[in-house]
């Protein structure tokens, strides 16, 4: 079994070794396939279709149906939102088959049940005939059927480019469930698989939070600020502060080699910052990497201080922040913004941009110039 049409966010990663994945699965067309998400943040929610509960079950099904293949797996979570689903697998030792294999049928089986309820055959295992003699049927089509009719598997044998340009031959109702990507984080520990699961629990309450403040969480993958461009979440009317103020922190003291945290010059800068968040109008801007700079961002995010925070990994379609920067967007106190091209910046002392040492300075470099810019940024589309 091949999944042709994943391609994993961890490049070396074994992914038919043990683990413990996020694993995100999208709707195709983000359509709310799945269930209705309700409106009230205390007992949030979602109320599940006849296509949502068949998923879950599916999904709770996993570890009994993928034994009889020799593959040992456990599921801990899952939440079918309305146009979404998240669930935790774990692999339990090494399998014949990969991580992409496992939700390839998984997801399979989820478009059976879906097309089983509105009456059609599955796509993924309708026999090639059905489609290849048709007097649309182009020719790479027809060679499909003459090399692999013998596999029952139409989908599988398709190229992405293939499959878009077959699903155009057929009814909507005949697609796949799910998109043919997927994401998957990768566990790192105990702490992080908690994380993991208290996540997918959370999810219905968060999409609540969102739906209710838009205008704090939003998400553009491309806003124009001067003359770069960033990836933003959050509230973005914090750019327009005027008194934003950059922390920028050395790991060790300049003169003594001490850790810079635990120096008088350090607690002298500490308190300035907070006296100029006390006199209310000032937003923190920092990168949040160094020792000290990380215990402000913190400090910021645990008491509610208005703060930007620029961070190097990218903010994509359904990127979102973890819980504690989460909850300060859902209060207005926080702007992430994501710097496109970041480590095709200048290089820093002759180091190379693309290096730790030299985003530590090129992402402080962009926090001073966020402190200078006094404009409106432009959303592109």
């Amino acid at each position: 079994m091949t999944n042709t049409s994943y391609r994993p966010r961890n490049p070396g990663h074994d992914y038919y070794g043990r683990g413990t994945y996020l694993i995100t699965l999208v709707v195709s067309d983000r359509l709310p396939l799945l269930g209705r998400l309700g409106d009230d943040v205390r007992h949030p929610e979602v109320a599940l279709s006849p296509l949502g509960k068949a998923v879950k079950q599916e999904w709770e099904a996993t570890p009994e149906k993928q034994a009889a293949h020799g593959n040992r797996v456990a599921v801990h979570a899952c939440i079918c939102m309305p146009d979404h689903f998240h669930g935790v697998l774990e692999v339990l030792e090494p399998m014949p088959w990969s991580l992409g294999d496992i939700i390839q049928a998984f997801k399979a089986a989820c478009t059976s049940h879906w097309q089983r309820q509105q009456g059609h055959g599955h796509s993924i295992n309708r026999p090639i005939s059905v489609d290849c003699h048709s007097p649309q049927a182009p020719a790479w089509l027809r060679e499909k059927a003459r090399l692999h009719d013998n596999e029952g598997s139409l989908i599988r044998a398709m190229s992405k480019r293939q499959r878009q340009e077959y699903y155009t031959l057929v009814s909507r109702e005949q697609r796949p469930l799910f998109d043919d990507n997927y994401d998957d984080t990768v566990c790192l520990d105990e702490r992080h698989r908690q994380a993991m699961i208290a996540y997918v629990h959370d999810n219905p309450r968060r999409a609540i939070l969102r739906r209710a403040l838009p205008q704090l969480m939003q998400r553009s993958l491309h806003v124009q600020i001067g003359q770069r461009d960033y990836g933003i979440f959050g509230n973005l009317f914090l750019l327009r502060w005027p008194g934003k103020v950059q922390v920028q922190c050395h790991r060790r003291h300049p003169v003594t080699r001490e850790p810079y945290e635990t120096t008088p010059d350090f607690a002298r800068q500490h308190q300035q910052w907070l006296d100029a968040i006390m006199q209310g109008a000032t937003v923190i801007v920092t990168p949040g990497i160094s020792r000290g700079e990380l215990m402000i961002k913190n400090e910021c995010l645990k008491n509610g201080y208005p703060l930007i925070h620029i961070q190097k990994e990218p903010i994509s379609a359904y990127w979102k922040p973890e819980r504690m920067r989460f909850e300060a967007c859902a209060n207005g106190s926080l702007l992430i913004l994501a710097p496109w091209g970041l480590d095709a910046m200048a290089a820093v002392n002759g180091v190379p941009a693309d290096t730790d040492y030299s985003r530590f300075h090129n992402m402080n470099h962009l926090a001073a110039e966020i402190c200078a810019f006094d404009g409106n940024a432009s959303i592109l589309r």
